[in-house]
């Protein structure tokens, strides 16, 4: 079945607002095993939305619209909508009940503002239509069906849509789809795409279902394995045996296959099994490196602290680096970076240190040491590696791609030199 998407909104075409609804519906109706070739975004204009419409209409059989729901008088979507589809508009009594008990509710906390009468519009429905009720707003939800077609209508509000889509429209779109698609994900760190695609090409070369899609991040590629079956359980037998091989053939490069979860929050969670401190020492990345650290809940366990060492003078009082060191080779060295994490871990008395230095821009450069040269280093078990890096971008790029690099470092390092206490 066909699903097709179209978001309602003058704000959306001058980016007033960023149209999350759209990433949200599509991601939606991809797991209910629905394909969606078209997605359109218009303006609050009659003749503009027609078109659009009736379009949609022609080429799908779901057409889903967000936004215009509202009670004021640039709000169309659903005037419109009845009649694309042949459809009168009438009051509903249930609709009008609903919107008084929320009004009447909303008052009681905002003592001064009061009900008025274009809030009424809101209870003026097409005829036939499959009324979603709204326990977050005002403006109900609407079904309409004609002739094997069918038009899903939702308010724009991301905190009224989502729950409408989830409890009730979700349900409506099942029944009409006998199958489901299922995703499951597989997160890489420490390898390129290029060479990620090069690993599985005899997997994507041979695929009919499920399917394998690549994804590049920074410093990261997601694989998505995705399998259409008449239902999870099925889809899952499918994923299963691809996720096997994955794991096969990229080993500990594989961080995680929960979706939902950071590389951050993987190097938190081996830190925690391990029982480890940790302390970062930073120079170009100015504390960005421990920000994301500090992003995930329950840090506090194992980050002992953060150091900030930007100047010369902060490396060599805090982390102990040699003035030698700095005079004969520099800030930006492998040796700088070497002696910042050993100093970290014996001037805080922690288990693991991570070092970032190096020259983020966009002056400061030298044929030497360019723009980009970044060293990191980390510190575990009386072990030291420092990495040399050199990246591309401008300055928050170079920045960010450092900061994902020292959490590959520091994951690998620990990997490597300590085992599970679990």
């Amino acid at each position: 079945m066909i699903a097709e998407l179209v978001c309602v909104g003058t704000e959306l075409l001058l980016g007033n607002i960023v149209n999350t609804n759209a990433a949200y519906l599509a991601e939606k109706c991809a797991g209910l095993g629905l394909n969606m070739y078209y997605q359109s975004v218009v303006g609050d204009n009659e003749e503009r939305m027609t078109q659009v419409i009736r379009q949609a209409l022609e080429r799908s059989d779901v057409v889903i619209l967000c936004g215009g729901l509202g009670p004021t008088q640039d709000d169309m979507t659903k005037e419109v909508a009845a009649r694309v589809m042949g459809k009168k508009l009438v009051e509903d009594p249930h609709t009008r009940k609903c919107i008084q008990e929320y009004m009447d509710n909303y008052l009681l906390s905002h003592p001064g503002l009061r009900l008025t009468e274009n809030n009424w519009k809101q209870a003026i429905v097409p005829e036939d239509a499959i009324i979603l009720d709204n326990g977050n707003g005002t403006a109900p939800g609407l079904i309409l069906e004609k002739e094997g077609k069918s038009m899903i209508l939702l308010p724009g509000p991301p905190n009224e849509l989502k729950p409408m889509f989830e409890e009730q429209v979700a349900p409506y779109l099942q029944e009409k789809q006998p199958e489901i698609i299922f995703s499951k994900m597989v997160k890489v760190c420490g390898v390129g795409e290029s060479m990620v695609e090069d690993q599985i090409r005899d997997l994507i070369d041979s695929q009919t279902n499920p399917t394998i899609a690549t994804y590049a991040k920074t410093g990261e590629v997601h694989l998505r394995i995705t399998a259409r079956a008449e239902n999870e359980a099925a889809a899952k037998k499918l994923i299963k045996p691809v996720v096997k091989e994955l794991k096969i053939r990229f080993g500990e490069k594989i961080y995680t296959t929960d979706e939902k979860k950071t590389l951050e929050e993987c190097v938190i969670e081996l830190l925690k099994d391990r029982k480890l401190e940790l302390t970062t020492v930073e120079s170009c990345t100015g504390g960005a490196l421990t920000a994301r650290l500090v992003n995930v809940p329950g840090a506090s366990e194992v980050l002992k602290q953060g150091l900030i060492t930007y100047s010369n003078k902060a490396k060599r009082k805090f982390t102990l680096v040699k003035k030698s060191t700095l005079k004969t080779e520099g800030a930006v060295s492998a040796r700088t970076a070497k002696e910042m994490a050993q100093g970290a871990v014996a001037s805080t008395s922690c288990d693991v240190s991570v070092s970032v230095t190096g020259l983020a821009g966009p002056d400061g450069g030298t044929k030497e040491k360019p723009v980009g040269l970044v060293y990191i280093g980390c510190c575990c078990k009386d072990k030291t590696e420092v990495r040399e890096f050199h990246f591309n971008g401008n300055r928050s790029k170079i920045r960010e791609q450092a900061v994902v690099q020292a959490l590959i470092l520091l994951r690998e390092s620990i990997l490597k030199h300590y085992y599970c206490s679990l």
